[in-house]
């Protein structure tokens, strides 16, 4: 009776101006809509602000981080082509940098043109250990933004920058392709330095999956039969014929 009375109630709200209309909204909210609607209200009511509900953010959060720190490990290990860019903004030479599997090392080198793929190991010339890794410098700070006065009044290229101290005074300097890339590489090296991942990107990364894991932990799943094993994986189909190659 409640999920009725829930239905004339928010078919009523809509204002239909005939019986008709009305019907037709009130097919509109089915069961399972309803059900639907309960759910994103549920997440969005002062409810959601319960003590309870916090402490399962707060025991969530520190796994999605861990996952993020991973997802941008794995990416350092693939690797980034990076442009040389000189103080006449000439963009004709490339060089590669990418992490080792084991976390321990970064390969880097310089190339003739962009590659079309991952550049392996063992063709980059030069390595950097990970443990001899100081700090990491972005923006204007970093000493080829001092260096350059044509790239240090180009905001957009700032963004972009950031830097590797290691030793004593000596630094490895990036430019990056993109934002996506700059935050994906700074927030790497904060990790294998075990600092915090501050990048917009990752604030993003975790409001996204913190969402999707506290609404899938919620879910109501009262009446709901969860099998104990897996499905059968269904056999080959006798041909192919449906699959198109568009390319």
């Amino acid at each position: 009776m409640q999920v009725v009375r829930e239905q004339i109630m928010r078919a009523l709200t809509l204002k239909p101006n005939s019986l008709d209309q009305f019907k037709s909204r009130l097919q509109n909210l089915s069961y399972t809509e309803i059900l639907k609607i309960r759910q994103s209200e549920r997440m969005n009511q002062e409810d959601f602000q319960s003590r309870p509900i916090l402490d399962l953010r707060e025991k969530i959060q520190p796994e999605i981080m861990e996952l993020i720190k991973q997802q941008r490990l794995n990416r350092l290990c693939d690797g980034t082509c990076f442009r040389k860019i000189s103080s006449r903004r000439r963009q004709d030479k490339f060089w590669y940098c990418r992490l080792s599997p084991n976390h321990k090392v970064l390969h880097y080198g310089d190339l003739e043109e962009s590659p079309q793929g991952e550049v392996p190991h063992d063709s980059l010339q030069d390595k950097l250990p990970v443990a001899d890794i100081k700090a990491v410098i972005t923006g204007k700070d970093c000493p080829h933004m001092k260096e350059k006065g044509a790239l240090k009044q180009n905001k957009e290229v700032l963004e972009l920058a950031f830097s590797v101290l290691y030793e004593s005074d000596e630094y490895l300097n990036f430019i990056a392709p993109d934002k996506h890339e700059y935050c994906v590489w700074t927030d790497g090296l904060n990790a294998l330095l075990g600092k915090e991942m501050t990048s917009d990107y990752t604030k993003s990364d975790m409001d996204t999956l913190l969402s999707m894991e506290m609404k899938l932990r919620l879910l109501d799943l009262e009446n709901i039969q969860i099998p104990e094993a897996p499905p059968p994986i269904p056999k080959e189909p006798s041909n192919y014929d449906f699959v198109y190659d568009c390319n």
